[in-house]
């Protein structure tokens, strides 16, 4: 095990961290997005995502998730409030050679779910909300606001995807998000991380009005070419923001390097094996 190191923390001043949001947003795209598509994959399948499937995906990001919703046919729209994701998700589904039939399946909106409001489209059959909590404080309050903007979009008994961090025994990867909460404990009140709860997602369904009806448990390991790689794919996630505000981006990249030597294979990849949830539930 890592031993416990003594840090000086810097005074908190309350001010958000100086991010490259571009670079942030890349290194979303081409290194962490893609670890969580089986669970893109069990959920489309389980629920028959196809030519007749409107869905609605709220915290799209840079659209993989969409891109394969829209691979069964489905028509989609994405909601962001990150424009730098947005515009990678545009390069993903609606570049020039693609067929304007296809491109008109797909559209992207930038801001809260309200926004995706079509008065002349018909109801949504399925919202994704594939962002997992249970690992920041505060995120199921933030998705609770999602959902119940999001919903009265959908038709009624259409299914609602939440997704969820597993058990942290379960997740090789919580010993490393610990980082967050290790390097924000002196600063009271920044948000940091915190342990996924069996029940969050149901309570979060139940407070915005949804009827549960199924959940499923899909494996997700966390594989990277080198620390460098998996360093920069989880301060992608934006979990150690508070980190960076209590010290700064160099001492968070340290600790994360040294919290990940545990995974790093003989041939230098990073392998972390790991359990997320999903919820299915239902609008009224």
């Amino acid at each position: 095990m890592t031993p416990t190191l003594v840090r000086q923390h810097r005074p908190h001043t309350g001010t958000a961290p100086r991010v490259n949001l571009r670079a942030r947003a890349r290194d979303w795209s081409e290194i962490q997005e893609r670890m969580l598509v089986p669970l893109y994959e069990a959920v489309y399948e389980r629920l028959e995502v196809g030519p007749a499937t409107r869905l609605l995906g709220l915290g799209c990001g840079s659209g993989l998730a969409l891109l394969m919703a829209t691979s069964r046919g489905a028509a989609v729209t994405g909601v962001d409030t990150s424009a730098e994701r947005l515009d990678l998700a545009r390069q993903r589904l609606q570049p020039e050679a693609w067929d304007m039939r296809a491109r008109a399946r797909a559209r992207l909106v930038d801001g809260s779910p309200g926004a995706a409001d079509g008065t002349d489209a018909p109801a949504y059959t399925l919202v994704t909300a594939f962002e997992p909590i249970g690992c920041l404080a505060g995120d199921a309050e933030g998705l609770g606001e999602l959902l119940t903007e999001a919903t009265p979009l959908a038709e009624r008994g259409a299914p609602v995807v939440l997704a969820g961090w597993g058990p942290p025994e379960r997740c090789a990867t919580a010993s490393v998000l610990r980082v967050a909460s290790k390097l924000t404990e002196p600063v009271r009140g920044t948000a940091g991380w915190r342990v996924a709860l069996r029940d969050d997602l149901e309570e979060v369904a139940q407070r915005a009005g949804l009827r549960p009806d199924g959940s499923g448990r899909v494996a997700c390991p966390f594989g990277y070419a080198d620390v460098d790689s998996a360093v920069r794919g989880l301060r992608s996630t934006g979990l150690f923001d508070a980190a960076i505000t209590a010290t700064d981006q160099v001492q968070v990249d340290k600790e994360l390097a040294e919290a990940l030597h545990p995974y790093q294979r003989r041939d230098g990849t990073v392998w972390m094996p790991n359990v997320f949830r999903y919820l299915i539930a239902r609008t009224p």
